[in-house]
């Protein structure tokens, strides 16, 4: 799969539609978790992170979430969920930094971030719940990854395929990938087709008829 040329050609409707016509009708996480910057898109592997709060600092503070950021490989996008911390920030600026020399294609948190503004600069396209400034150390701590997680409502095992853009974040499990992203370039072509159709004047039913396309 090559993902930058996915990442172009495709958007995270024609995904969630491709997913729903072959029966799988909940892979859209839930709409609070947005880019913290609207022109944030990527296409990649999940790599998965499970943290949770802790109410005092442990023996080896970010031990965890260190080693899931180095096992970061080139194409993977790291998928968090806190179990709905809102004590302080998973992700920040240093970590952003780490993932691009990584060749990770973005990050989705279930959570907080910070540093915002220079993430932003980066240009590493960062998915969240919110933002938060304070340290997660002795708040929030990562039990595991590369382990079935939930997030933003959607089960994501290790190694799914993961869309995300303005819109939203769309979970292709790994079995299926090949087989979405096939059919989600030949949605893309009818539409395309359809529009033009559109713009020389055929009406939207007998466009809808021909096409099968919305």
């Amino acid at each position: 799969m090559n993902f930058n040329e996915l990442e172009e050609q495709l958007f995270t409707g024609v995904i969630a539609d491709t997913l729903d016509s072959i029966g799988l009708r909940s892979q859209v996480m839930q709409h609070h978790i947005r880019p913290i910057d609207p022109s944030f898109k990527f296409v990649g592997r999940a790599l998965t992170v499970l943290a949770t709060d802790v109410y005092e600092e442990p023996e080896n503070p970010y031990e965890k979430e260190l080693e899931a950021v180095d096992a970061l490989e080139k194409d993977d996008v790291m998928i968090v969920t806190t179990n709905g911390s809102t004590t302080s920030s998973f992700w920040g600026e240093l970590l952003s930094t780490v993932a691009i020399e990584k060749g990770s294609r973005g990050v989705v948190i279930d959570g907080f971030t910070r540093d915002s503004r220079p993430i932003i600069d980066l240009g590493f396209p960062t998915f969240t719940s919110g933002f938060h400034p304070s340290d997660s150390k002795g708040r929030l701590d990562v039990i595991d990854y590369k382990i079935p997680i939930e997030c933003g409502g959607v089960k994501v095992h290790n190694g799914d395929l993961v869309f995300a853009d303005f819109d939203g974040i769309v979970v292709i499990p790994q079995a299926h990938g090949s087989e979405v992203f096939e059919k989600a370039l030949e949605k893309v072509e009818a539409e395309n087709k359809m529009r033009e159709e559109l713009k020389k004047g055929m009406g939207i039913i007998e466009a809808h008829k021909k096409y099968d396309a919305l």
